[in-house]
């Protein structure tokens, strides 16, 4: 349970403090040339950025919204007691999320904890699935995440404005994110404790 709340910390923490130290969050329209986040064109020069990215935000709206789901993703995190294999499972999902991205070239630029709230949610519905006593809660989980991607249609609109926040939000990071965390949740499953005694 600590690991969890500790990467759901390192990804509250570090949106905070990338927020705090450039004093403002950077314009949609700089998010390409700004050091923190990800560049499809020049990732491989900035290799950090597949996990910094998820702390660049460009909006306070955003940010705040972001952390407040990170949040609520901690506290049932904590409930379900996902131990250190859920949370191997998203610190892998984290980057994979946003390399995934690649397969659009659409995608130019990425930023925003939008793709690890995906994959953490489906990590925490896999912990759910392993969960004999909440387990048939999982086709409920599984179902509410697949309806919203539905709905958002990242495989064929991979960028969209959204009116609601006021920019282009990459739905192909939810979607990516949300299978790279199904599938890093799974993958974890098979090297945790039995299920109910992780720690």
């Amino acid at each position: 349970m600590k690991a969890w709340l500790a990467v759901c910390a390192l990804l509250a923490g570090g949106s905070i403090a990338v927020a705090w130290m450039a004093g403002v969050v950077p314009p949609a329209d700089e998010l390409a040339t700004y050091p923190l986040a990800w560049n499809a064109a020049g990732w491989l020069a900035r290799p950090w950025t597949l996990w910094t990215s998820a702390w660049v935000h460009t909006s306070a709206g955003n940010l705040g919204g972001n952390l407040l789901a990170i949040a609520a993703l901690a506290v049932l995190g904590a409930a379900l007691r996902a131990g250190r294999a859920a949370a191997a499972a998203l610190l892998v999902a984290w980057p994979a999320g946003v390399l995934a991205l690649l397969l659009w070239p659409q995608v130019t630029s990425y930023g925003g904890l939008g793709g690890p709230i995906h994959a953490a949610a489906m990590v925490l519905a896999t912990v759910v699935a392993r969960r004999p006593s909440l387990k048939p809660l999982s086709p409920l989980l599984f179902a509410g995440m697949g309806l919203k991607l539905i709905a958002e249609q990242g495989w064929s609109h991979p960028v969209a404005f959204d009116p609601s926040w006021g920019f282009n939000v990459v739905y192909a990071g939810h979607l990516t994110s949300a299978l790279a965390g199904v599938a890093c949740g799974w993958l974890a499953g098979w090297f945790a404790p039995t299920p109910g005694r992780e720690r």
